[in-house]
């Protein structure tokens, strides 16, 4: 399976194209929309949550609720494009044309000026409109397009946010269903309480000193199969497969799977997970540090992955920039912005590794349709149990 996306933050809609998809899956628009639903929310976000409320169209590959084979074309509107029609239009216009808008003076901390420089674009509207977050819509929706295809199999994906800013919640063990139920509930998508108070403040005494607050998120997936992945190349290693997809989200810094960073801390014998055998369970891990995953692949345990969000780049304390044109320092102009999107940012991040999940299990079953990969997983079920 692939994807791309396009369009821009400003521009008349977001596009995907998904092709690879098997056909008589069963689509149901409604959850599409649920996960755009869950991105636009959490405590924190600026004014344009408030302008655009997201909804897919489905424009090709799905048809009476199921799909077809086809590639799938999905749409998603930008509401906030009537305002923007003479800035952002594809027609040709004077250079000195006043609705251009033009911007000249990169932000710290965005693509700006690495995009400037890289495309030969004195307007860095060029630049800013496609490298915004606004992007990431297109990429909640492909998402949530493979949640239903996981969902088919008895895959299910949920997340939580861990910290904001130096505020971190307590770790629980509450099953997937209770986490989700908890999360939803929460502003901040935390299971713990006193952590969600803490964090709420954190971000009204950040806003109140226009500044920003970034976090961790964590990502569980599980009922995935074991062996999904590979370890006999580089690139088709599990592992590095989703941490390349959770570093492309706009201001993500840092993944770890397990137990993570900790380990480097700690010696071996508390580190790996030891292997156990039984009738019910067959081969199973007495412990789950490795989060999922050994050797690129997936070893039948939940998959669990942490995300690294800096503090969005966007600050109403203006930090210090130079004009392209003049060369000359200033203090870097102010776009809307949030002051916390860590809470948007686990959503969209359950959404990139349901994608990397849902790829890696076709690649592993696939087959052009549905009930062709429940055939080819039951015989591969079949071989692991009978190992």
């Amino acid at each position: 399976m692939r994807y791309l996306t396009a369009g821009e933050t400003h521009g008349p809609q977001l596009t995907a194209i998904i092709e690879g998809m098997p056909s008589n899956l069963k689509v149901a628009l409604d959850n599409i929309n649920f996960q755009l639903a869950r991105r636009q929310k959490g405590y924190g976000r600026g004014l344009r949550m408030q302008i655009e409320k997201d909804t897919a169209q489905l424009k090709g590959g799905v048809r009476h609720g199921q799909t077809t084979g086809a590639p799938i074309a999905l749409v998603v509107e930008n509401n906030d494009w009537k305002h923007w029609t003479k800035i952002m239009g594809s027609e040709p216009v004077d250079e000195d044309n006043e609705g251009r808008r033009r911007v000249h003076r990169p932000r710290p901390g965005h693509a700006d000026l690495n995009g400037g420089l890289k495309y030969n674009q004195k307007d860095l509207r060029n630049i800013l409109e496609r490298s915004s977050a606004r992007e990431t819509t297109a990429r909640v929706a492909v998402g949530a397009l493979a949640r239903e295809l996981l969902a088919e199999f008895g895959i299910k994906v949920a997340g939580q946010v861990l910290r904001i800013g130096d505020v971190e919640a307590k770790r629980s063990d509450l099953s997937l269903d209770e986490l989700i139920r908890m999360t939803e509930e929460s502003p901040v998508r935390v299971a713990d309480k006193e952590a969600e108070a803490k964090m709420i403040a954190a971000i009204d005494a950040a806003k109140e000193d226009g500044d920003t607050l970034g976090g961790i998120v964590e990502v569980i997936v599980e009922g995935v199969p074991v062996g999904l992945g590979s370890h006999v190349q580089w690139d088709r290693k599990l592992d590095g497969r989703i941490a390349q997809a959770v570093l492309s989200i706009q201001a993500f810094k840092g993944v770890e799977f397990g137990i993570g960073f900790e380990a480097a801390s700690l010696r071996g014998s508390k580190v790996h997970d030891e292997i156990r055998y039984n009738e019910e369970k067959g081969f199973h891990r007495a412990s789950n540090r490795a989060g999922g995953l050994e050797g690129g692949m997936t070893t039948g345990e939940p998959v669990v992955v942490r995300g690294v969000m800096k503090p969005i780049s966007t600050l109403y304390k203006a930090l210090q920039s130079v004009d392209i044109d003049t060369k000359e320092t200033f203090t870097a102009q102010v776009e809307r912005s949030d002051t916390c999107a860590v809470p948007a940012a686990g959503v969209i991040m359950e959404n990139v590794v349901a994608w990397e999940i849902a790829q890696a299990f076709m690649e592993k079953f696939g087959g052009d349709s549905i009930e062709e990969i429940r055939a080819n997983l039951a015989n591969y079920q079949a071989q692991v149990e009978s190992y």
